[in-house]
């Protein structure tokens, strides 16, 4: 991308709103005075909270550099682990991560990847000087219209930062492999209008309590525009996930609970007689999944999750994020040409 074609983020007139209505057929100065001395101290009373978020927040950010990737970070812990997306890492060991405030650069490794919530640790091999670790905020706190700051590296332009609200919550986003995302359905996510440019993956959207809220992932694509971004359509996993990975990562190595749920497959998605997607056509179901305890075999095609249409691997794994290991529900499958019903008692990724 052309640095020359960056978008400027403007900040919200929101003295506009005292202007209106402030209207005297008695004495038409005294309300233009009091517009002329408010409007200015809205403004610089929201300057000085972005600075002051930025002030305390961009000490937790951090560059990654990986020999074919350049990606951002956040400090998780006063022990030098650093959280950030697994297309990031890639199928790398070793890194070279920067301050986003600069500095000197220090050695870091991977201490696991878990690509199904694309996020990753690692663990830096020396802690420089002025790093620290940041606050997760509460993600059922989270909510439209709250303003952010997304902070990280986007085209390695270390140290920058955007500004945008949150434009929704609860969004499920399948990620594509061809932008070099890991290809998993990721529930919860915060969608936001702050610009969210590669390399900002794997850094810091925060709010205005110095907050990190989320883990800025990708940005929507536009197939109009050529499969290039759709302006202010970003999308960051919630914090709740990140500390749920992070923390489970930094304690074991690796994720031992995921909390997704799963039927426990291998499947394909399979194409009607119009070459038109139409079902999951199930590969492998081993006996002791929670599909193949049900009684599904491979050759059957899935094409119902409860009351949810099933027509590719995408779909059946966006129903999935949604619920819950243990949680039961009806799959409706075609074996041969008969169509059926079992329940399936819901395993776990």
């Amino acid at each position: 991308m052309d640095v020359s074609r960056a978008r400027r983020v403007l900040l919200p007139l929101v003295a506009v709103a005292l202007v209106g209505g402030c209207s005297s057929a008695g004495d038409a100065s005294a309300p233009e005075r009091s517009t002329q001395a408010a409007a200015p101290l809205v403004s610089n009373e929201l300057q000085d909270d972005y600075q002051r978020v930025i002030k305390n927040v961009l000490p937790s950010v951090v560059q990654i550099e990986a020999s074919n990737s350049l990606g951002s970070g956040v400090v998780y812990d006063g022990k030098g682990h650093i959280v950030t997306n697994a297309h990031v890492v890639g199928q790398e060991k070793s890194f070279k991560v920067t301050a986003a405030t600069g500095g000197q650069s220090v050695t870091a490794r991977l201490v696991s990847s878990y690509p199904e919530q694309d996020l990753a640790v690692l663990k830096l091999d020396s802690v420089p000087q002025g790093l620290k670790a940041a606050k997760f905020g509460d993600s059922a706190e989270v909510d439209m219209g709250q303003i952010v700051l997304a902070m990280g590296s986007p085209l390695g332009l270390s140290g920058s930062v955007t500004q945008g609200i949150v434009s929704a919550t609860g969004r499920t986003v399948s990620e594509g492999r061809d932008g070099g995302g890991t290809g998993a359905t990721i529930a919860n996510m915060v969608q936001t209008s702050a610009a969210i440019n590669p390399g900002n993956s794997g850094g810091a959207l925060v709010n205005l309590d110095s907050e990190v809220i989320g883990i800025p992932t990708l940005a929507a694509t536009d197939p109009e525009l050529g499969g290039g971004s759709a302006p202010g359509i970003g999308f960051a996993i919630p914090a709740s996930m990140v500390r749920t990975v992070a923390g489970q990562i930094v304690k074991n190595g690796k994720v031992t609970d995921s909390g997704r749920a799963a039927l426990n497959i291998t499947g394909r998605t399979v194409l009607d007689d119009n070459y038109e997607p139409a079902g999951v056509a199930v590969v492998e179901a081993p006996a002791d999944g929670a599909a193949g305890k049900a009684g599904l075999k491979p050759g059957d095609v899935i094409t119902r999750l409860g009351d949810t249409e099933i027509t590719t691997i995408t779909s059946l794994s966006e129903a999935l994020a949604a619920m819950q290991p243990g949680d039961k529900v009806t799959v409706t499958y075609v074996r041969g040409t008969t169509t059926r019903k079992t329940e399936v008692t819901l395993g776990e990724l």
